[in-house]
C-alpha cells in the first residue's frame, strides 16, 4: 500500500518535530506527517513518531475572515474541557506564529476509534445503536450544563442576544452575495427575527455537533472524543442541540439524515424521545415550547453556510472537491427550515 506524499518539505517537518520535542511530546524520534483532511474545515494531519501518533490542525492558507478557522479557540476550548466529563482529545501545544507552516497550528494526541457518517449505523447491532444514541445525548447534555466560568471560559463568547447576532451575521453573508437567490432563505431572514425566544440560556456550544464529528470507541457504543470545535463559542445551548437534531428531519437521499426512516426497526430513538432525554439531563424546561423556532433557525443557518460555500465555488476558491454538491443542498435545507417557520405563531 503506497503512502501519499508528505504535505510539507523535509525542513518544515523537522521544525514541527523540534516544537514537539520542546513541548516534550517526543524525544529524539523523527516524524512523518500524512494528510487526513483538507475539506471546508481546518486542514488536519496525522503525525507518526515511532509508536506514537498525534494530530496536527492548522488554519487554511490564504486570506481568511478575522474570526474564521480559529485554531487558537479550538485548542483553548478542548484544553479547558479536559477538566470535565465531555470527552475530548488530550492536547499537546498551540503554536501561534506563522513562520513554520504559514499559519498557526496545534498538536494533540491521536484518538484511536471509529468515525461514522451513516446515522443508521449499519455495522452496529440494534442494542449498540440505542446505546450509542443515548451516549451522544449524554455528551451534548453534559456540555450544555457546564458553567463556562468554572473552567476558564467566561470570555469565550459575547453574552446575550445570541439569536439576534447569529441571524444578523448569516443574513448579511447571504445578502452580500450577488449569486443564486433562495426564496425560502429570504423568507426565513424576514420571519426569524420576529420570533426569537425570550429565554437567555448561556452555555458552551459546539456549533457543529453531529455524528461524524464524534470519535466512537473501537469496541463499545460510546463516545471517546468530540472533534472539530472551530465553530464553538458561548451561545444558546438549545440552538446547538436542535442543530444536532436536524438529522431527524433530513432524508438520507438529501444528506446524512434519518428523516422518514423506520426508527423503531433501527432501534434509534424518535426525535421526541431524544428531546425528552435531553430535557431530563439538562433541566431546560422550555425546549419544546420553541422547538419549531430552533429547527427553523438551524436550517436557516446551515443553508446560509452552504450558500456561502457556493459563493466560494463560483469564485474558484472552494476548499474541497465536494463543495459543489454541498452548496447544492442550501436550497432544499432552506425549504425544510421554512416549513418549520410556517408553524410559528402568527
Amino acid at each position: 500500500m503506497s503512502q501519499s506524499p508528505a504535505p510539507f518539505d523535509t525542513a518544515t517537518i523537522e521544525r514541527v518535530a523540534e516544537r514537539m520535542r520542546a513541548n516534550q511530546l517526543i524525544h529524539n524520534e523523527s516524524i512523518e506527517i500524512q494528510v487526513l483532511s483538507s475539506g471546508q474545515s481546518n486542514p488536519t494531519y496525522k503525525i507518526v513518531a515511532g509508536d506514537q501518533r498525534f494530530i496536527l490542525r492548522k488554519k487554511p492558507d490564504g486570506p481568511l475572515l478575522p474570526s474564521a478557522h480559529a485554531v487558537e479557540r479550538e485548542f483553548r476550548v478542548m484544553q479547558a474541557l479536559k477538566k470535565t466529563n465531555v470527552p475530548v482529545p488530550k492536547m499537546g501545544f498551540l503554536y501561534e506564529q506563522s513562520d513554520i507552516l504559514g499559519t498557526p497550528f496545534y498538536v494533540m494526541h491521536f484518538l484511536d476509534g471509529r468515525i461514522r457518517f451513516d446515522q443508521t449505523l449499519p455495522d452496529f447491532t440494534a442494542a449498540e445503536r440505542r446505546s450509542l444514541y443515548d451516549d451522544i445525548n449524554r455528551v451534548i447534555s453534559t456540555l450544555h450544563t457546564i458553567d463556562p466560568s468554572a473552567i476558564g471560559l467566561a470570555d469565550f463568547g459575547r453574552p446575550g442576544n445570541y439569536f439576534e447576532r447569529q441571524i444578523g451575521r448569516w443574513s448579511r453573508q447571504y445578502l452580500a452575495d450577488p449569486g443564486q437567490r433562495i426564496p425560502a432563505l429570504e423568507s426565513l431572514i424576514e420571519v426569524l427575527p420576529k420570533h426569537i425566544p425570550t429565554s437567555e440560556l448561556h452555555a458552551i456550544v459546539h456549533g457543529d455537533f453531529r455524528l461524524d464529528n464524534l470519535m466512537i470507541d473501537l469496541k463499545l457504543p460510546r463516545v471517546i472524543g468530540v472533534l472539530d470545535w472551530e465553530l464553538s463559542t458561548l451561545g444558546h445551548p438549545v440552538a446547538d442541540f436542535a442543530y444536532h437534531c436536524m438529522s431527524w428531519h433530513i432524508p438520507p437521499t438529501l444528506w446524512r439524515g434519518i428523516g422518514g426512516l423506520d426508527l423503531k426497526a433501527l432501534s434509534i430513538p424518535t426525535e421526541a424521545e431524544y428531546v425528552d432525554l435531553y430535557i431530563q439531563r439538562t433541566g431546560f424546561t422550555d425546549v419544546k415550547a420553541h422547538w419549531n423556532f430552533y429547527l427553523a433557525y438551524n436550517f436557516f443557518r446551515i443553508a446560509a453556510i452552504l450558500h456561502g460555500i457556493g459563493q466560494r465555488v463560483r469564485q474558484g476558491n472552494a476548499a474541497s472537491d465536494d463543495a459543489i454538491d454541498m452548496a447544492s443542498k442550501a436550497e432544499p435545507l432552506a425549504q425544510l427550515g421554512w416549513q418549520f417557520a410556517q408553524r410559528l405563531d402568527g
